[in-house]
């Protein structure tokens, strides 16, 4: 069912156009993903839909009895109520049904024949209502959520006040899901989530039936919750079926076939060029003169742009010791709360640390151990010979407000560096033009990442110690990073709650979880496979750091049936939808290199967009025969 509709919608700020003529549909049960570099206007164009911004023109349309919410980032908090009060304010139309149908039970009791009729409707109507609803469960929806959310049984009872503003945006968060809105328009619903929670909101977004548009930075998120992704960029919006993972290989194949387009027209335009001035007098100057008007009616075909990160580069200065970081029988409690009980470890030099867990459990207390701006209360934590570290801060607090980008990044101590030198290091982390004369206070949080990660790099340290790293990032500013934290020849310890990060960075992790800290050599793959397996926990049983390897998987394990997902076909003829499918595909990527065809800017158009068809169909038949050739031949 379709429930929300926009046409042409587009959007300037300050003469800079954000998007323009872009048109889409959500129908239930879509889960969509919304990306794009920062600054394109995906937090706008959720504010459009949302009706607390307005569209320099175009149309949104919500289906007539459908309700859509925004994810609210301002916390209007009513003081003195409790976290299960806020909570519960979510269903209030169904707490309201539930007070109408005790107020008309009462009433029933003295209402006279005629009343009662009536009342008795009423009733039902309430109660059938209800139960549709799951109105007779409000307190387990609300506390399966709060818990999912990373609230326990004791914060229930807390006034919203003494919550942090992080917490806040998780209440706001829970109150969004409870109100189980006909669409639903999430922007960043997991940046003040840990890892665990994060999983559970991944589960419970799965199994809703509403329409998602959701905005994140989190490809593990996105992979594992929606089912189509749109890019939004100032040219529109470009669909792509399927999760994260098929967005970025059809991105590819699409740029590829595009620029294949565009260089064969190329060398067709390039070639009538030559022909016309070589014959534009002299015997065959008429079929130049034809040549020439034949040229420009060609509709030309654009050419493709990708979306990039900027390229990043870290830079070691002198060599230090073989041990960068070590810890033994380390402790440390903060408040009323133990953090670290009798943890030892040792980083060497080169490697590349992960340390993770819920929020609050020690992450950064650990970092700041480490940098000597904590002591421990019990054992020792040193940094090893000649380490220079590069420190980013999660609060990006170590550049100062009211520098200019260029004098945040510039490096003490150095006269030989020009301003020319300078700024075109400051344009490799993607600070151009007239911003690095900006103020820092006037920067937006991605920018000012950069600008922290820009001062880090022109120090020319040999560890890096960087505490959420990707909070501000777009996706192809966190890759980026990826490849240059990969490529750096130096130590790199690193706290992040994004798994693909940790995936592609780590080699080794320290892992906060259920009041004990492990040790994990891989990345986070590693650590979900060992968790998955219940690997019995390698070392002294007494020790409080528990060391865990890599081990292979359990053999002779209980194979599950596999369900039928597709209705009952032979696995012959999907082979031959398969080939024929491939010979579409095949068939059209050859028409459009061909010049009578790349010439007509509208056929390469609607060629295009088959292609995509039969290339997203191409998956589905594969899938269905694997069914059909594991299944058919069991029944």
């Amino acid at each position: 069912m379709l429930v929300f509709s926009c046409k042409n919608l587009s959007k300037a700020y300050g003469g800079r156009t954000l998007f323009s003529e872009i048109s889409f549909e959500l129908y239930q049960g879509n889960r969509v993903g919304l990306v794009g570099p920062n600054g394109v206007g995906k937090s706008t164009l959720l504010h459009i839909l949302a009706g607390i911004d307005s569209s320099d023109s175009g149309d949104c349309k919500l289906h007539a009895g459908a309700r859509s919410a925004l994810l609210a980032q301002q916390h209007n908090i009513v003081e003195g109520r409790t976290l299960i009060e806020e909570a519960r304010t979510a269903m209030q139309p169904l707490l309201d049904a539930q007070a109408e149908m005790v107020a008309i039970g009462e009433q029933l009791a003295t209402a006279s024949e005629e009343e009662h009729r009536g009342l008795t409707v009423r009733y039902d109507r309430l109660n059938e209502w209800l139960q549709v609803h799951s109105g007779y469960t409000i307190d387990y929806q609300v506390e399966e959520v709060l818990h999912g959310l990373g609230f326990v049984d004791q914060d229930f009872n807390r006034v919203l006040t003494s919550f942090s503003g992080g917490q806040q945006s998780r209440v706001m968060l829970a109150k969004l899901l409870l109100s189980a809105p006909d669409v639903m328009l999430l922007d960043e619903p997991s940046n003040h989530l840990d890892i665990k929670a994060t999983e559970w909101l991944e589960g419970y977004l799965s199994r809703q039936r509403e329409a998602m548009l959701i905005v994140s930075h989190d490809r593990t998120f996105l992979n594992n919750v929606v089912t189509t992704i749109f890019e939004l960029s100032e040219r529109g919006i470009a669909v792509y079926p399927g999760n994260y993972s098929a967005y970025v290989r059809q991105r590819q194949e699409r740029y590829d076939l595009a620029m294949k387009t565009f260089e064969a027209q190329q060398e067709y335009v390039e070639k009538q060029v030559d022909y016309i001035r070589r014959n534009n007098y002299g015997q065959l100057a008429r079929q130049a003169q034809s040549r020439m008007k034949m040229l420009d009616r060609v509709e030309r075909v654009e050419k493709p742009v990708q979306i990039s990160g900027p390229v990043l580069k870290f830079a070691t200065s002198r060599r230090p010791g073989d041990v960068i970081v070590e810890a033994e029988h380390l402790s440390k409690k903060l408040g009323d709360k133990q953090l670290l009980t009798d943890v030892s470890f040792q980083l060497q030099r080169g490697q590349r640390l992960g340390i993770m867990g819920p929020n609050g459990c020690g992450k950064s207390t650990l970092l700041k151990l480490m940098l000597g701006e904590l002591k421990p209360d019990k054992g020792i934590i040193k940094l090893g010979h000649q380490v220079d570290v590069g420190y980013y801060d999660q609060h990006m607090e170590t550049v100062m407000d009211d520098l200019t980008v260029l004098r945040a990044v510039w490096p003490p101590g150095d006269p030989t560096i020009t301003e020319q030198q300078m700024r075109d290091f400051c344009a490799r982390f993607g600070l151009f033009g007239e911003m690095v004369y900006h103020k820092v206070s006037s920067l937006s949080g991605g920018e000012r990442s950069r600008v922290v990660l820009a001062r880090i790099a022109a120090l020319n340290v040999n560890v890096l110690v960087l505490d959420e790293p990707t909070n501000h990032l777009d996706i192809w500013a966190c890759e980026s990073l990826e490849d240059a934290l990969s490529q750096y020849e130096g130590t790199v310890i690193v706290v992040s709650h994004d798994r693909t990060f940790l995936n592609r960075v780590a080699q080794m992790l320290i892992v906060f979880e259920d009041g004990k800290v492990h040790v994990v050599y891989g990345n986070y793959d590693t650590y979900r496979a060992l968790a998955a397996q219940q690997t019995p926990v390698k070392g002294k049983q007494k020790e409080k750091v528990e060391v865990v390897s890599k081990t292979e998987p359990t053999a002779g394990a209980a194979k599950v049936k596999r369900k039928r997902q597709f209705p009952y076909r032979k696995a012959a003829d999907l082979e031959a939808d398969i080939a024929s499918l491939e010979a579409e595909i095949e068939e059209m990527e050859a028409q459009l290199i061909l010049p009578e065809v790349y010439r007509d800017g509208i056929r390469v158009r609607e060629l295009m967009a088959d292609l995509e068809e039969a290339k997203a169909k191409l998956p589905v038949v594969y899938a269905h025969w694997e069914e059909a050739v594991e299944l058919n031949a069991n029944e």
